[in-house]
């Protein structure tokens, strides 16, 4: 009924929990980009079939996998390997699918964003949406930002409200500030060269709203103070204790790199003989 792909790299902290969620599931496949762990030999402990393809972006990483990988059923999850698919979730997928009209080309998924035991619904701004369940050689995805989102989608896209789970700090503070820091870099860029749509920053699809509100909200002032207040005061993200400002101290930093490279890019387009920082 679904097959899961779940893209890796060095995860053999993360992996065998996700894989574990995965029991109900006869096809799953994980697209490693070159571990130097022990993340392939868990993988095939798990009975997962394993492929290599080496990583340049999580578009083409994702339809590298949809061309390339011996899927066995119509529908397909895409899972990341800090990522958990609670019994909850899975009910509400089967339920989905076999319910989906023929023209559902698929559905966006949402998640719970888990930091130090607790669910930061409130500050992560629940439900924040992607696209990770489609219908095979329905839809593709192309990069954007330092993600990817649908691409060629024949037939429409519903939701589905039930959460994943998402250790996105699974490894510590210190991975997520590395990636992040990483991750600024592709959203500056990818700000920068958004077109600013009023029409799709009102548009009823969540989905569309927050990319469209990027690239705005972005050249606010003092936006990375304003994220900051709006998720811990406005959203009430202090009700969620040490882990919520701690996280919502994050999402401001990371607005702030963002900004500023944002700032350097246009600097460097300004003056091309001026170095500036990747």
């Amino acid at each position: 009924m679904i097959s899961v792909i779940i893209l890796t790299r060095n995860e053999e902290l993360d992996l065998p929990r996700c894989l574990d969620s995965l029991r109900w599931c006869d096809d799953v496949h994980v697209v490693d980009s070159g571990s130097t762990d022990s993340t392939v030999a868990i993988a095939r402990r798990y009975n997962a079939k394993v492929s290599v393809n080496p990583f340049v972006s999580f578009g083409l990483q994702r339809n590298w996998s949809l061309d390339h990988c011996a899927l066995q059923h119509p529908w397909i999850l895409f899972l990341d390997a800090d990522e958990v698919a609670n019994d909850a979730f899975v009910t509400a997928v089967k339920k989905a699918i076999n319910e989906a009209p023929e023209t559902t080309a698929g559905f966006y998924c949402c998640w719970r964003l888990i930091y130090d035991g607790r669910w930061l619904k409130r500050c992560d701004s629940f439900p924040k949406w992607q696209f990770r369940l489609l219908r095979r050689g329905r839809a593709r995805f192309t990069d954007f930002g330092h993600g990817q989102k649908e691409a060629d989608v024949q037939g429409s896209l519903d939701y589905l409200p039930e959460p994943y789970d998402h250790y996105g700090f699974s490894k510590g503070i210190g991975p997520w500030l590395d990636r992040h820091n990483r991750y600024a870099s592709l959203e500056a860029a990818a700000r920068l060269a958004a077109p600013v749509s009023f029409r799709a920053v009102f548009s009823s699809h969540g989905s569309q709203r927050n990319q469209a509100l990027k690239p705005i909200v972005s050249r606010l002032p003092g936006w990375p103070l304003l994220r900051f207040f709006i998720t811990y005061v406005l959203g009430l993200g202090f009700l969620e204790g040490r882990p919520g400002f701690v996280y919502c101290v994050n999402l401001a930093y990371y607005e702030f790199l963002i900004r500023l490279k944002m700032r350097e890019k246009e600097s460097a387009k300004k003056s091309p003989n001026r170095a500036s920082t990747p």
